[in-house]
């Protein structure tokens, strides 16, 4: 009953009226009714509209300045939960919980305990069976992780599409965040494909018939409870950072002497980096520019991808908390072009 909940308050529908449309950080009390698949009305309070007596918001205030990761930066902690009041705000509570968490029934904490524990056991049984495989052969093991990693978003979005065909969900900041996340775990197989991961017949083989299996599963979890479809791949993106973590500290001189993958240079500096951009939904976008030199910075970057994997999984976790990256810049330009802004200063500013 509260799995069912669960997964009916996070198909809570968008797509009835564009007054919906969620604004910058301020909140009033408006109350509306949604229609779920389940026919049931759940209440929800968007975001305020601006009104023109309020202050024209500032150019500078979007001004996102680029940074360079450095080798002595300070390093990425990934049990560090989604905060709320970290960018992008969310209707979550503290660490990323449902706003109703306090006071939601003993049933469903038992619940979600449940689904974390069975995420928490299946995750570690295939950890022991890649450790046991791929104790001494990193790249192939990265690239079995990497086919794997891109699964789940695969799976999130199969069903977000079927939910949508059927007029029951629209959620199209999950669809675009999904894809970009999938876009980046492509290229880190990729890279681990041009190292030389895919070159044994064994380790393609295992890697395609995990990845058909895990796909299966995945939808039917989702399907069943979104909240522990994400909690299961927030536990993958954990162990993957925890991987390439240990990687770096172990052959970080080493590869600091390797020269860059040329497909990692091409994804992280080269081109339009938008999609880079969109699935590091807990930063503002433009803030992260890697540097790729040499093959130690192409690793820490993957883990610094992982990551943000990491917080994405978390935030999806708080029912219809994930917003683009991209969509508060937007509604910046729309809002400084009200106010007079000229709509060419507007897409300089978010560039």
């Amino acid at each position: 009953m509260a799995t069912s909940t669960s997964s009916v308050v996070f198909g809570i529908s968008v797509s009835s009226s564009t007054s919906l449309k969620i604004r910058s950080f301020r909140n009033v009390p408006t109350v509306l009714n949604s229609h779920t698949p389940s026919g049931l009305n759940v209440v929800t309070s968007p975001h305020h509209r601006h009104t023109a007596t309020q202050r024209p918001l500032s150019r500078n205030s979007f001004r996102v300045q680029a940074t360079v990761l450095q080798e002595d930066e300070q390093k990425v902690v990934v049990e560090e939960s989604f905060q709320a009041k970290s960018y992008p705000e969310n209707g979550g509570g503290a660490n990323g919980e449902p706003p109703d968490a306090s006071s939601s029934s003993g049933l469903e904490k038992w619940v979600v305990k449940i689904e974390q524990s069975i995420n928490i056991f299946l995750t570690d049984s295939v950890i022991k069976i890649l450790d046991t495989l791929y104790h001494d052969r990193h790249y192939a093991r990265f690239f079995v992780l990497e086919t794997i990693a891109r699964v789940p978003y695969f799976a999130f979005m199969s069903v977000l599409h079927l939910y949508e065909s059927f007029g029951w969900w629209r959620r199209a900041d999950y669809l675009k965040v999904h894809f970009a996340e999938s876009w980046n775990e492509m290229h880190h197989l990729l890279i681990m494909e041009e190292l030389g991961g895919n070159s044994w017949w064994f380790d393609r083989f295992l890697a395609q018939h995990i990845a058909v299996f895990y796909y299966f599963m995945t939808v039917f979890m989702y399907m069943l409870s979104p909240r522990m479809a994400y909690h299961f791949s927030e536990c993958v993106e954990s162990h993957a950072f925890e991987t390439y973590d240990k990687f770096i500290k172990d052959q970080g001189e080493q590869l600091k002497k390797l020269p860059a993958s040329n497909v990692a240079v091409k994804y992280y500096t080269e081109g339009n980096l938008y999609l880079f951009d969109e699935f590091q939904t807990a930063r503002p976008p433009t803030s992260r520019r890697p540097k790729i030199e040499n093959m130690y910075d192409v690793f820490l970057n993957i883990r610094d991808d992982e990551a943000e994997h990491c917080k994405t999984m978390k935030a999806c976790q708080t029912h219809g908390g994930l917003r683009s990256p991209h969509s508060y810049t937007d509604d910046a330009c729309e809002e400084d072009a009200g106010y007079g802004l000229p709509r060419a200063d507007c897409e300089e500013l978010t560039q």
